[in-house]
Order: C-alpha cells, then structure tokens, then sequence
C-alpha cells in the first residue's frame, strides 16, 4: 500500500519489565529512551514467559499452543500444542508483508526451529527464509557466545571467525541492509526483526562497558527495587498505589550475605548492566541510519522482550550456564575463580536470581512463571506517521501475538483467509493500533490464558488465576508434581498492579470461574496433555529424531555444524566413535568434537598422538593419550562404556569407562566419574575435522585445530 511504513522490531532476550531506564530501571538505556520519548509505552503488555513460545506468537499473531510451541522447541514432544512445528495454517506477518510487497530481514536470534532441522540440509520450512524473510542472518539457537558466534548466513554456516562483539556485527549488518535496500528503492517498504542475544546467557559485554558500572549495584537487590518502584511511580509506570511483591523465601535478603557473596553477585548485575547499555547504543546507531536517510518518520518501531528476567542462573549466579539445563546449581567457590573474567570471552556467565527479581520489579517470580515477574514486559512503540501522541503512557491489555495484527493493521494490509493455497487460522492476536492516540480507550482484548511448563494463569476483565506449578524455580528443572495438588491465586490487577494480595480465600467463587474459563482456553487451544518431566523432554528430542538407530556415519568435510540436538546421542549411552586414517606422521587437528568451552568431547591429533578429552563444567576434563602413533593406514577408535552399577534412579551425571584404542590395541583408559545429564551447550555444534565455535580442550583453544589430513568418516555406534 501507498506511504505503508517500514517496521523494525527490536527484540530483547529475558529482559525484565524494570531493567529499561524509561520503565524505572537502574541501568542506562538512552536509545531505547528516547523512543519512548517520542513514542508510548505499554505498562501492560504480556509475553508467554519464554523465548521459542513468544518468538513464534510474536511472528504468528496466534497463542502459541494453537501453532505447536506451548514450550520451547528444546523440550518438543509430539503432541500437537508442543511439537514445535508452526503449521503452514499460521503463516508468519512476514509470509503476509511479502505477498504484499514488503522485503523483509531477519537478524540475531531465531530459535523456534526445531534444532533437528538447523543443518544444511534443513528442511526450511521453520526458518526465516520460509517465514518471509527474504535475508536472514541468525543463530539458529537459544542463545551464543557474543564474541565467538555460531552463525548461519541464510542457509550456510557462516565460517569460524572472532568479533568485537555480536551485537555491534547485528547493528552493522541492518545497517548495511537498510541503506542498500532505500539506495534501490526509496518507496519500497521493509520489515526487519532484528533480535540480540543480549540479555540472554552468556552475559558478555566489552570491558569498557563493565568498568562503566563498577559498583553501581553494591546496594544489592533489595535496595534496588525500592528505588526502581519509587522511580516507576514517579515516572507513571506503576500505579501510585502499588505495593512491592514480598521477596520470595528462596531469595535471600542482601543484607545476610557475606562480603563475598555480595562482591561477587554486585559483579554479576555489573555485567548484565554492562551487556544492556551496549545494546542499547547499537540500537541506537541504527536509529541514526535511519534519521539520516530519511525513513525515522516512516518506520514503525517496537521494542520488547520474550519474557520476563531469567532467574535460570540460580542462588550463586554461574560463571557456566550448562549446570541448570543438566539439573544442577553452580558452586559459589567454582563462580569466584571466575570473578576477574566474569563477562569475557572465556566465561558464559548469567546472574544470580535475585537480580531477575529485582528485574521484575514490583512484580514477583522469573522468566517461565505466569505470574507477571515472567510474563510482563516493557513494550515501546514509536511512529511519528502514525501516532500522535508522544511520551504518553498506554495501560490497556495486550498480548505478543496482538504485535503481528498490529503490524498489519499499520501497513493497511489484510490476513489473508488463505496462504498459497493454504487456509489460515485466524488471529488471535487484537490490534493495539486502536490505542495509539485514545489513552482512555477500554481494553479491546477480553481474555488471556497461559500456560508454560505446567505454570498456568488465566486473564479477564481485570481479574487473574494463577498458579506455580509445584512451586517449582526457574533453576531446579527437575521438580514435578501432580497438577491437582497446585495452589491457584486469584489477583483483581486492575487495582493491584504488582499482584501482591491474593484474594483466593476471599473470593472463592471468582477463583473457581476463572479456572472454570481455563479450562475451556486449555482445550479450545491445545494446551492439554500436560507434562512437566523437563530432562525428559530434553533428551526426548533425539529419541524423536533418531528412534532406535544405532550407527551414525559422518563423512568428512561436509559434516560439521550440526546442532548438538540432531547429533548422535550418545549421553548416558555406552558407545564407540571410530575412523581409519592415512597417517603420514605430521597430521594434527580435530577428528570430531561436540560441545565447546562449557562442556564436550573430542578425539584429535596432537604432537603425533592421538587425545580424547571430555569436559565436564567445572575445568574437570577427562583426557586419554596415547603413546605416538604409526605411518600408514591406523584405525583409531575411543569406547566408552556406561558404569550401570551406580544408576540408582536418582537425577546425577552418567559415569563410566573410556578408552581409546590403535589398530585395536587399547593404549589408555580412564574412569569418567561425572558427565553431562542433557546437555553440553545451547549453542555449540558437532562437527568433523574442525571443533566451531569454543573449544572442548583448552590444549587447543583459540581456532577450530582444522585436520591437517585427510579424514574419509567418522563412524559412531551405540553399543548398549
């Protein structure tokens, strides 16, 4: 359509509702600021409580359940509210603005695709290159390591390569589309999502940055979150009568901390601060792109987040996120040696979970908790051609699917009753554009329902159910429980902003309603079966990938960044990885590694000998080597076998034997007392002749030890 605006969303990672200077937050957001200056901002706008779910909604305009992604596609299972596959009756925004003449990007993270089809044989139909966007530019994951990617150009692995930092690369690169594309064609309209990892794990930032918030958060978390709800009052964010949520038992009071305790947790909000002020600046320089080509006026831009902040970091912070997605807390002592490099290159750090909750402020609970901590947002919109009022504040009701309709409604476009032949679901996202100008107009969104990982809420009319399915916290995912036996609370919103007065005793009947009405949200949206076993789905998604096959056979040089995920499964699985190699005698590098710094294996070449390495978290690495190996024609193989004895039925890291063997001698061996439960990393792949990203082992870190040789296959074999 004629004068149709350009769109940018930019879309923050586990940002809470207080961490955004114009919403009453302590760290520095000039940018996003100033769009709100110039723009609105929603105080009452909600998300799914986590990534995958909210990215796909966000693109979708449908509840998530309704288009497979009820959890993250990590923990899909085969039920149609979680299978992780968008059904082609939900196209994306950016399928409708394409149709409709718009060129689209894509930008950062993407990671609603099911990670068994991130490889260069994909299938495509779940990234952005068949979601609308004719560039795309991502990881395909949940997060990455800011100074070392993991990237995918389209649909080829961007090679191993260092950067200044990831967020400045996204910046250059929408830079470099959006000036080529207006250089081409002024009146063309584009939509770009451009989705930083920050602030996502790992917290990495520059130094200058760090340095910048140097003791800006000694006062700790409690303090913090008196200033931010007095600042938040005065500013118009919250309600001048808003109460502050009680600190949960589980969070301790700052003051009770050892020195040592609060040194090393007011470093850790340091660089989260740190990591946020810099995105913050690169949204910025796009910003400036486009005031100085003429196209600010004329493009709409949001910005929000997926979720609320991550308490997922647990009660010591982890200098290594992998310890909760493998069921475990970090040692305190083990995130102290890591004080100094807290936030560089070499940690993959996320912070303790009272800073989330201080994040949240005034609401209580974590990103994946449906009570408001997790699922309540900032949201910024600013269109000088479309919206009047500037720096107003907007509290109606909405939702992330409501984003895409709005869009579309922006645009003067129409969803289409079918897609390539397609019939589409209607959305059931609402037009927010109704409230751009109208601050007193009354909710047009009537109903919300919720549900993530068995926390489930309910919305209407000002009033919410909520449950916290067996009051399990973000870091502990190995907590389940009888759905029956959930307490629900019942919250009137409209007057208590921070949810902090339950009124389930004192209105029963209002209660039962409202979980009377989501039950029938429940059905009408797929949200049953519920299943809360969260290492289960985790590690079901290569059962579901791979069934009951045994022999996996990769061939050199065409088999690398392939997702852990689509990877053979060899954790918790006697097995044996072998290769036959040519040797002349002056070959090094990676036979085949999975993983990188924060845990894996690899088999390599160093030094004429042959090496195996599995890194377990905490610098544990169990190595083999052998003595220095033949010329000619050598098989080498490595075989574990999985120690069943000490399997008693309780949640721990496998164990077991490994030995490497020469032309079917065994030349070392060695106990492996604790390896991975689930998961080595979210972003790392595995990979032949070359170790991508981080590295496995420290003997070798700093580039991918590409074979010198020549490698035919790598052949692994599950043996149990």
């Amino acid at each position: 359509p004629k004068n149709a605006p350009n769109v940018i969303i930019f879309l923050l990672d586990d940002v809470g509702f207080a961490q955004v200077g114009s919403f009453g937050g302590l760290i520095e957001t000039p940018n996003i600021d100033m769009l709100a200056a110039n723009g609105l901002r929603y105080n009452n706008f909600h998300t799914t409580a986590l990534c995958s779910p909210s990215r796909a909604t966000l693109m979708a305009g449908r509840n998530p359940h309704m288009i497979g992604l009820g959890s993250h596609a990590l923990t899909a299972m085969g039920f149609p509210g979680y299978n992780a596959i968008v059904p082609s009756s939900a196209k994306s925004v950016a399928n409708y603005l394409e149709d409709a003449g718009y060129v689209n990007y894509a930008l950062g993270k993407w990671d609603h695709t099911p990670l068994y089809e991130v490889s260069q044989i994909g299938p495509f139909d779940r990234w952005p290159s068949h979601e609308g966007f004719a560039h795309g530019y991502n990881f395909m994951a949940a997060d990455v390591h800011q100074f070392i990617p993991v990237m995918w150009d389209d649909h080829s692995p961007e090679p191993y390569r260092k950067t200044e930092h990831l967020d400045k690369d996204l910046a250059d690169r929408a830079i470099n589309w959006i000036t080529g594309h207006k250089s081409l064609d002024k009146e063309l309209p584009f939509m770009m999502l451009w989705a930083s990892g920050s602030m996502h794990s790992p917290h990495h930032a520059p130094d200058d940055y760090i340095a910048k918030y140097k003791g800006r958060f000694d006062m700790g978390w409690d303090k913090a979150r008196e200033l931010i709800l007095a600042k938040q009052i005065e500013l118009g964010i919250a309600p001048a009568n808003t109460k502050l949520s009680g600190r949960i038992k589980e969070i301790p009071a700052w003051d009770s901390l050892n020195a040592d305790e609060k040194k090393m947790y007011a470093r850790q909000m340091e660089v989260f601060a740190a990591q946020m002020d810099h995105v913050d600046y690169q949204i910025g320089r796009v910003i400036e792109t486009l005031k100085r080509i003429g196209e600010y006026d004329n493009t709409l831009i949001i910005v929000t987040s997926d979720n609320g902040a991550s308490g997922e970091g647990g009660l010591t912070g982890t200098f290594n996120e992998t310890y909760v997605l493998n069921g475990m807390q970090t040692p305190f002592d083990a995130n102290m040696r890591n004080y100094d490099n807290w936030g560089q290159w070499d940690s993959y750090p996320h912070y303790h979970a009272g800073w989330a909750m201080a994040g949240n402020t005034p609401f209580t609970y974590f990103k994946q908790s449906e009570h408001r901590g997790g699922q309540q947002d900032a949201l910024v919109i600013h269109w000088p051609n479309g919206i009047e009022a500037k720096g107003e504040i907007r509290n109606q009701y909405h939702h992330i699917s409501d984003i895409a309709p709005t869009i579309m409604k922006a645009a003067g476009i129409e969803r289409p009753d079918e897609y390539h032949g397609i019939k589409q679901q209607p959305f059931t996202g609402i037009p927010m554009n109704y409230s751009f100008d109208n601050a007193d107009a009354p909710n047009a969104k009537k109903r919300q329902y919720y549900e993530m990982f068995g926390n489930r809420a309910i919305w209407e009319d000002g009033w919410k159910a909520v449950t916290l399915h067996a009051h399990r916290m973000p870091w502990d995912i190995n907590v389940r429980g009888n759905f029956e036996d959930d307490v629900w609370e019942l919250y009137h919103v409209a007057e208590d902003f921070s949810e902090s007065m339950d009124l389930a005793e004192e209105y029963p009947e209002k209660l039962e309603e409202l979980i009377k009405l989501f039950e029938e949200e429940a059905w009408a949206n797929q949200v049953y079966p519920l299943y809360d076993d969260m290492l289960s789905r985790l590690n079901g998604v290569n059962y579901v990938l791979f069934g009951d096959q045994k022999e996996f056979t990769y061939y050199a040089p065409g088999a690398v960044r392939i997702a852990e995920k689509a990877s053979v499964p060899v954790k918790g699985r006697s097995h044996k990885i072998e290769t036959t190699i040519d040797l002349k005698g002056d070959e090094e590098g990676v036979i085949v590694s999975c993983g990188g710094m924060t845990g894996g294996y690899t088999m390599y070449i160093k030094g004429g000998k042959l090496h195996f390495d599995y890194n377990f978290l905490d610098g544990l690495h169990y190595h083999l080597t052998s003595q220095k190996l033949p010329v000619g024609k050598t098989d080498l193989k490595f075989d574990f076998i999985l120690d069943r004895t000490v399997i008693d039925g309780t949640l721990k890291p496998w164990a077991g034997t490994g030995a490497i063997y020469v032309n079917g001698e065994k030349v070392d061996e060695g106990y492996f007392e604790a390896m991975h439960i689930s998961t080595y990393s979210l972003a790392e792949t595995f990979d032949v002749g070359m170790d991508t990203g981080t590295q496995v082992d420290p003997d070798y870190a700093g580039d991918p030890f590409i074979f010198t040789g020549t490698i035919d296959r790598v052949k692994v074999t599950l043996t149990d």
